[in-house]
Parts: structure tokens; sequence; C-alpha cells
């Protein structure tokens, strides 16, 4: 049983920790699916067992998310990378311009597969600033007949993340959500486009939320192969072809254990009590610790530090695996460290890293 085992303490930025609860149920569901006498793994994406469960997943995000009937719930594959060359070949063409708020990794590589489609530019950007602050909202140009505004919500590698979100007026808003969705409320209704991989906070890795606009299906492109299309799928309720079921079966789950718990405001105060617990440990370091981002900027779900040497920082990061603190390196591009604190890691988890990181700062001053 899962309980003989002590479990990790998982920072993982992603495929990221999961509820226990959850991995105990699907434990307990893997053999035989509710008297099915398979696993939900083994069942038809087309059997009434199997639709249950995908129709509850899609009840359950528009409950939790407040989503208004007016837009769609995809579950679609290929990560929310795919989705960087998807939103450019159904909503840009090559006479039009779209503005892509730069804030971090994730962005750019949003950027770069744009212009493959259309005139993409920089509608504002904090790379100058090595990525430490969420632009603000005077800083963003863009133009009143611009296909879209694409923003990403939360920076996993940098450890920033938008407070509010502009109101672009006529002019629809995207947004990759991949790294706090569900980790706060917010106003779906101001985003015409909103998409997320489930390894963060939804689900395990490989299923795909997209929640859209119905009426950006009538000004989509047509010409494009028949599984990149949106309507293809909202048509087809996400399942045209055969979707990631199990995936999509843990994810259900996971929104279930939302909605036990108290729903998305007891899982916001959640997650501010658990950054607090590792903001307050660096702030009170003297410079022992160096938050990356600048206050009014940074992330609930990925705090990002440095220590003030490279050699400390090496002991911090091994002693910090030995305690059982998985996950703690900062991604292999900037380097440093990082803990993600995302919806499913517990606030003990969290205690017991910021309790490390002052014992570590009273043993190595």
């Amino acid at each position: 049983m899962i309980d003989q085992f002590k479990r990790a303490h998982n920072f993982n930025a992603g495929p990221s920790a999961l509820p226990l609860s959850v991995l105990q149920k699907a434990q307990e569901e893997l053999i035989d699916f509710r008297g099915t006498g398979m696993s939900v793994m083994e069942l038809s994406h087309r059997s009434a067992a199997y639709e249950e469960v995908h129709h509850q997943a899609i009840r359950l995000l528009k409950e939790l998310l407040s989503i208004p009937e007016n837009y769609e719930v995809l579950f679609l594959q290929g990560g929310a990378s795919l989705q960087f060359s998807m939103i450019p070949m159904n909503f840009l063409t090559r006479e039009q311009k779209c503005g892509y708020v730069m804030t971090g990794a994730w962005s750019e590589k949003a950027y770069s597969e744009a212009k493959l489609f259309g005139n993409a530019y920089h509608a504002a950007s904090t790379k100058e600033d090595q990525y430490r602050r969420i632009p603000r909202f005077e800083e963003l140009q863009y133009n009143k007949d611009d296909a879209y505004v694409h923003v990403t919500s939360n920076n996993t590698i940098f450890g920033t993340q938008w407070k509010d979100f502009p109101d672009t007026g006529e002019v629809p808003l995207f947004a990759d959500m991949s790294s706090d969705i569900l980790s706060r409320p917010f106003d779906v209704s101001k985003f015409a486009f909103i998409y997320a991989g489930a390894q963060k906070n939804l689900g395990p890795s490989g299923v795909t939320v997209v929640i859209l606009r119905k009426d950006l299906l009538e000004k989509a492109n047509t010409n494009i192969p028949t599984m990149l299309k949106y309507s293809t799928h909202a048509k087809n309720n996400s399942l045209y072809n055969t979707p990631p079921t199990f995936g999509i079966y843990m994810l259900g789950e996971v929104l279930n254990w939302v909605k036990e718990i108290g729903g998305i405001n007891e899982i916001a105060k959640r997650n501010e009590e658990k950054a607090k617990l590792i903001y307050g440990a660096i702030d009170r370091s003297n410079g022992f610790y160096n938050g990356h981002a600048e206050k009014d900027s940074r992330s609930l779900m990925n705090i990002t530090f440095r220590l003030k040497d490279e050699n400390l920082e090496k002991q911090f990061l091994a002693e910090a695996k030995k305690e059982g603190f998985i996950g703690v390196n900062g991604h292999r591009s900037v380097g440093g460290c990082r803990a993600s604190t995302y919806n499913a890691v517990p606030y003990e988890t969290c205690k017991a890293f910021s309790e490390f990181m002052v014992h570590f700062q009273q043993t190595n001053e």
C-alpha cells in the first residue's frame, strides 16, 4: 500500500505532485474500474463507462472555473507546445498581426511558432530585466485590429506571475495557463482562448485543456489539417480520435478533489499560505537567499532563488536532495533553485522545506 512508504517532498516543476487520495483511488480502481472488469485504460473511448468519465471531467472544470456557456472545453494532446503552433495556424493569416507579451522562455517559444504563420511582434517584454517582473499594463502596445494578444500567466523558469490581467477590449486575449490554471480564481470571460498542459495542477502529463470562446471557431482558418482544427475537436466533444483516456480520468479525479476540499477559493488560500512559508525564509535571510522575481511579480507556483555563493548553492541542493526534497534544482537553462508549490504539494512539505532553508543558513553563514 502507498501509506507504507515515505512520500517524497515533491517540488518537481512538471510532471508534478498529485493528491495522495487521488493516487490511492486510482490504485484501487486500476484493475477493475467501477465493476466493468477492466482498467479504465482498457475501456473503449466510445463506451458508456468512459463517456461518463469524459463528460464529468468537462462538467467539473466548467463548474470550478465558472466557465460561461459560450465557451468550449476541449481535451487535446501534444502539450502546450503543440498549441504554440495550432493557435496561429487556426487564428492568424499572413496579412494579420498578433502581439506576444514576452515574460520568459515559454512565451519566447510561442512567439517563435507564431512567426511562421503571420506577423507576430512583441507587445511588451521584460527580457532586458532578466524576466524578473511582469510588464505593467501601460507598457503593453498592441493594435486594435490584431488577431489576438497572447500572454503566459505564470512563468515556471523565472518564477513570475500575472496578478491581474489586462483588458484588451475588442482584441481577443489568449493565455497559456499551463502552470497556474485552477490555482486561484480568475474571470474566464476576459479571455477568448486559454490553454494548459495538465501536468502541473490538473493531472498527469498527456492531456492539454483548451477553453475557447465559441465565436472564434466561426472565424478560424479552414485550409489546415483536420486534426489541427479546433472545430474538429469541438464538433466531436474531443472524441474525434482516441483521447488520452487514463489522463482524462485522472484529471477528473483531481477536479473532484479540488471540489471536495472547498473549490478554487480554498485552493488559492492554501497556495498563498504555502508560498508565504518559503518566501518568508528568503526575505528574512538578509541576502543569504536571493529571490529572482521582483516582489510584486512573484509566482505562487514556482519560487525561484539563488544563494549568495555558487559552491554553497551546490551544497544546498545536494543536502536538500538527501533530506528528501525532490526537484529543487532550477531549470537547466538558468540554474539556481526552484520550489514548485502546485496545488497538490502539501503545506507540510513547504513548511519542512522552509525550516530546512533556515537551518541550512544557520549552519553555513
